[in-house]
């Protein structure tokens, strides 16, 4: 019985859980425009998807076709496809806002003579 305990609150510690891969949220700037203060939501008015998956479910065919043509994407008649189209050119642009920060893995932790092995392969 101990453990069935020790079980549910493991599994309720799991789903508070805000981050799990361990790595930090911070993101590496990858245009001039990041620098400037851009942060993606200019083009799209969002970079939650969830949120403009809800946009685009709301907007009639005329519109969706409107959206399409603002973006330089040729509307196609099939709505599916055309959102599927919108949905990966989406994405796209989010994955640009979000180069994660490279991690300074600096090589003075490491002992010398493992340096000297490592730098070999230079």
């Amino acid at each position: 019985m101990g453990r069935r305990k020790k079980t549910a609150k493991a599994a309720k510690n799991v789903k508070n859980l805000s981050q799990t891969h361990g790595q930090a949220e911070e993101f590496t700037p990858t245009t001039l425009d990041q620098i400037w203060g851009d942060d993606g939501t200019s083009k799209y008015g969002t970079i939650d998807e969830a949120e403009y998956l809800n946009k685009l479910n709301g907007m009639t065919k005329s519109d969706i076709y409107l959206h399409a043509s603002k973006l330089g994407i040729v509307p196609v008649d099939d709505r599916g496809r055309l959102e599927k189209t919108l949905l990966n050119d989406f994405k796209k642009h989010v994955a640009k806002f979000k180069m994660p920060s490279q991690a300074d893995e600096s090589n003075e932790k490491l002992p010398k003579n493992i340096r000297e092995i490592l730098e070999e392969g230079k």
